[in-house]
C-alpha cells in the first residue's frame, strides 16, 4: 500500500513589512544627508560663483570656488534663508585687509564679493586712481597688461580695449597693477584710466565695519559708492559677513553647451581650478 505524504502547507511570503523597512531607512539617509549638508553648509565652507567682472583679474566670470565660514564667526547669514536663529555675531574675528570676503548687501541682501581694504578707524580715499590709506599712497606698481579672450556674446568692458589675435578671435587688453597694503598683502588691480571714482573724498571706517573694493577698480561699485540696492554697498557692517573666499575648485569661459557634453570639458578653465584666493 503506497504511504500518503501530507501536502507541506507553503506560507505565503510576507513583503510588505520588508519594503516599509527598505522605504524608511532611505528617507532617514535622505534626512541625514540633508542634515550633514546644511551643517556643513553653514559653518564649514559654502559655495559661490562669479557673476560679474569687478574682481578681475583675480576672480573671472565663470570661477566656482569654496569661502570658509569660521574665519569671521557665525550670525544670521551663516544659515540657510538668513534663518534668525544667531543673536548679532558669535566667535566673532575681524577680517585683515587684503581678505576677499563674501557678504550680504546692506540693502537688499544679496550676496556680494569684494576685498577689504579699510578696517575702522581707517580714512580711505582716491587719489588720481591711486589708494590711499591713512593719508599715504599704497604700493601701487604698473605691470604687463591683463589679456583676457572674450566671452561669448559680450565685449570689453571699454571698446578701445578690444584687440583681435593672430588665431582670429577678439580678447580684452586691461592695464594691470599690482597693488601692496600696508600689511605687505599684494594683488593686482585693473585701471581703465580717468574715470569718475579715481577721486574721492576721504571717508572713515565706522567701528565694526569694512572699507570693500573690487579688484577691477573702473567697474566696480563698492565702499566708494553710497549703498543703494543692485549697486554700490556704502561702508559695509562686519555683522554682514559671510565668509572668506578660499579656493577655485571650477572654472569655465562660458563655451559650453548642454546639448554638446564634450564642450564641458573644453569650456573648463583647467589652470584655474584648485587655485587659492
Amino acid at each position: 500500500m503506497t504511504e500518503i505524504t501530507p501536502r507541506e502547507i507553503v506560507e505565503p511570503v510576507q513583503t510588505k513589512p520588508a519594503e516599509e523597512e527598505d522605504w524608511k531607512s532611505f528617507v532617514t539617509f535622505c534626512l541625514k544627508l540633508v542634515l550633514i549638508v546644511l551643517i556643513f553648509r553653514s559653518f564649514v565652507f559654502t559655495s559661490f560663483n562669479i557673476p560679474s567682472e569687478s574682481m578681475m583679474p583675480r576672480l573671472l566670470v565663470g570661477d566656482y570656488l569654496f569661502a570658509a565660514k569660521w574665519p569671521y564667526g557665525y550670525s544670521k547669514h551663516s544659515l540657510p534663508l538668513d534663518a534668525p536663529l544667531i543673536p548679532g555675531r558669535i566667535f566673532a574675528s575681524q577680517p585683515e585687509r587684503g581678505d576677499v570676503v563674501i557678504f550680504k548687501h546692506p540693502i537688499d541682501n544679496s550676496d556680494y564679493i569684494k576685498r577689504v581694504i579699510g578696517l575702522p578707524g581707517d580714512e580711505v580715499q582716491m587719489v588720481d586712481g591711486v589708494l590711499h590709506l591713512n593719508g599715504e599712497p599704497v604700493g601701487h606698481e604698473r605691470v604687463e597688461d591683463f589679456v583676457i579672450p572674450m566671452r561669448p556674446g559680450d565685449g570689453c568692458a571699454r571698446a578701445r580695449f578690444e584687440e583681435r589675435q593672430p588665431d582670429g578671435s577678439y580678447a580684452c587688453r586691461y592695464p594691470q597693477f599690482k597693488e601692496t597694503l600696508p600689511n605687505g598683502v599684494t594683488y593686482n588691480t585693473l585701471d581703465f584710466g580717468p574715470e569718475v571714482a579715481d577721486n574721492t573724498p576721504p571717508k572713515i571706517v565706522p567701528e565694526d565695519s569694512l572699507f570693500l573694493m573690487g579688484d577691477n577698480r573702473d567697474n566696480s561699485l563698492d565702499s566708494r559708492f553710497a549703498a543703494e540696492a543692485g549697486r554700490g554697498i556704502g561702508i559695509v557692517s562686519q555683522e554682514q559677513l559671510v565668509a572668506r573666499a578660499s579656493f577655485m575648485y571650477f572654472s569655465t569661459d562660458g563655451t559650453a553647451e548642454w546639448l554638446k557634453p564634450w564642450t564641458w570639458f573644453t569650456a573648463a578653465r583647467w589652470g584655474r581650478i584648485g587655485q587659492g584666493i
